[in-house]
Parts: C-alpha cells; sequence; structure tokens
C-alpha cells in the first residue's frame, strides 16, 4: 500500500519492535521515522534495526506527528503508517498488566514513562463512571455489574494484580461453563483504552496523516478493534469526499488464512488506506 521508493521519506507512526519499518526498508525507503511511546518498544526496535542507516528513532504519541515533522524541517512525507493498539510484546509481558493470561501488576501504560497507572486511575473513580469507560470501550452489556464487582474487589484490598482482576470482572459478567472469549476480554480492553486515551484525537490524526502527504503520498491505518475502525473509516470517507485524497480501499484488508494461522492476533486486524492526490 506505501510502495515506498529510494527517494521517499516515510514514517512508522506506531514502531513496537520495528517489524513495519524493517519491511519498508528491505522494499527499498530511503527514510524512515519511526514513532513509538513506549521507551521499551523503541530499544527493541534500535537492537533489530541497528546498522540501518535510514531509520530515525523518535519517542513520542504518533498524534504528535505534526510536531515529529515539524522539529525535523518536514513539511511533508511520502508515507505514513499507524497500527494501532497495544502491540503483541506488550500483551506478553506481564509486567506491562495488558493482559489476564499472567497475573501482572495494574499498569495497562503503553508510555510508562508518563500517566496514571490503571490501579492509580480505579483508585479515584466510582461505580458509575467506571461502569461508563467499560460500557463505552469494552461494549460490555454487563457494564454496571463488573464495575460493583471490580470496585468491591477494590475496597476489600483483592485487587492485587491483573489476575484478581480477570476474577472480578468474571464474578460481575457472572459467566458459567465454557466460552469461546474470556468474560474478562471486553473490560480488559476497555480499560487499556481508558488508561492510555486511544481513541481521543484519533480523527484529528488522520486528518494530520494525511495532510501531511506528498502528492502521491499514501496513509495506511491498521486497526484490531470496531471501535478504532470505525474512527478510521469515517474519517478517512469524510476526506475522500472532499476530493483532495482518494480510498486504496473501499472495504478494510483482512488477513488471509495463512497469516492467520502463522499469527492468530491478525485475525482482528482491519486495513485502510489512501492516497493524496491533490
Amino acid at each position: 500500500m506505501l510502495a515506498p521508493r529510494g527517494d521517499g521519506c516515510y514514517v512508522d507512526c506506531t514502531l513496537g519492535a520495528g517489524g513495519h519499518t524493517a519491511a519498508l526498508v528491505a522494499a527499498g525507503a530511503g527514510r524512515v521515522i519511526g514513532i513509538d511511546r513506549d521507551e521499551t518498544a523503541l530499544a527493541l526496535a534500535r537492537e533489530r534495526l541497528a546498522g540501518s542507516p535510514a531509520v530515525e528513532f523518535v519517542h513520542a504519541d504518533y498524534r504528535g506527528l505534526a510536531e515529529v515533522l515539524r522539529a525535523r524541517g518536514l513539511e511533508r512525507v511520502d508515507g505514513i503508517v499507524a497500527d494501532l493498539g497495544v502491540s503483541s510484546m506488550q500483551i506478553d509481558e506481564a509486567a506491562r498488566g495488558f493482559s489476564f493470561q499472567q497475573a501482572g501488576p495494574l499498569d495497562m501504560r503503553m508510555d510508562r514513562s508518563r500517566g496514571e497507572t490503571l490501579a492509580e486511575r480505579l483508585a479515584g473513580i466510582d461505580a458509575e463512571g467506571l461502569a461508563d469507560v467499560i460500557y463505552r470501550y469494552g461494549e460490555e452489556r454487563q457494564s454496571r455489574r463488573v464495575a460493583r464487582s471490580i470496585l468491591a474487589a477494590r475496597d476489600r484490598g483483592e485487587l492485587a494484580d491483573t489476575a484478581a482482576l480477570a476474577s472480578a470482572v468474571r464474578r460481575g459478567v457472572g459467566a458459567r461453563g465454557w466460552q469461546r472469549i474470556d468474560p474478562a476480554t471486553r473490560t480488559f480492553q476497555a480499560l487499556r483504552i481508558w488508561v492510555n486515551a486511544e481513541l481521543e484525537g484519533l480523527d484529528a490524526f488522520v486528518e494530520t496523516a494525511a495532510a501531511r502527504l506528498t502528492a502521491g503520498g499514501r496513509l495506511a491505518v491498521i486497526a484490531f478493534h470496531s471501535l478504532e475502525d470505525r474512527v478510521v473509516k469515517h474519517t478517512l470517507r469524510r476526506l475522500a469526499e472532499g476530493g483532495r485524497v482518494r480510498l486504496l480501499t473501499r472495504r478494510p484488508i483482512v488477513a488471509g488464512e495463512d497469516e492467520v494461522a502463522r499469527n492468530p492476533r491478525a485475525r482482528s486486524a482491519r486495513l485502510r488506506a489512501l492516497e493524496n492526490v491533490a
């Protein structure tokens, strides 16, 4: 989708471990600016991409794209990619507190250098406010019951880690027997989005990224849940209606069976892209 060129400059707004940037460099991109708000991810990417002079590493939030470009004297770039949400390595590291598969601290911050942890946020919220978070960002129909169960566990001093939090969620949902998706999944998604303000400014970011493309430049965005994808879809369509960009994906591109077999988490991915025609 990005069609990288040797004389082009590209931005990987969510660098992670450097997978997309490595692919861009391998495909011939002349310069890549890799942005991530997770300093641990940046360190891993530097190690993975060591020896590649084409890559610059920047510790920042992708929503600060305009400032990152301005600081480098760049008005426009030839391609931008954003892979939204939490990364696999963040999920797999218990110490980050994103997963209920392993007990970890109630943190969930993508950028551990700033902001409140999940534990700190839960300490200062009431049942109504928490239920609103769980319903809005997790689309959990039992949000009120789940919120009451979590705060009851908090008040009893039982929220020691993510395993305890997941148990409180399951009690609130009232799940019985085997289920394909763990009852805690929706609530953990909601809490992660809340802690990291993941949906705030997403539409503005898409607009900014599109405006920073050269003629023929392309933007590709990967979303992993319906809330993100809905924002991206509507923003791209609105921009296309203005005539300055054209959609490259009328429908989202999804992973094929082979890719899902290699990487089950790709099952939820939705890729959308546009090209600047102005």
